[in-house]
């Protein structure tokens, strides 16, 4: 999930659920960063609060 402009900050988690996050990630092979970052994108996408993606200039002229 690379994305051009990210922010980084700090997340505080209880043991408990961090193991469980390490878990999830490795049994999808992804990243404990890219697990987490999935799980955001997921509950945004599910809840329609991710913003709305501009279409490229180059996407709209079919040749």
């Amino acid at each position: 999930m690379a994305e051009k402009n990210t922010k980084s900050f700090i997340l505080r988690v209880d043991a408990e659920t961090m193991n469980a996050i390490e878990a999830w990630a490795a049994d999808e092979f992804r990243s404990t960063n890219g697990q987490l970052q999935w799980i955001i994108t997921e509950a945004l996408r599910k809840a329609k609060r991710l913003p709305k993606k501009k279409q490229q200039k180059t996407e709209d002229h079919v040749e």
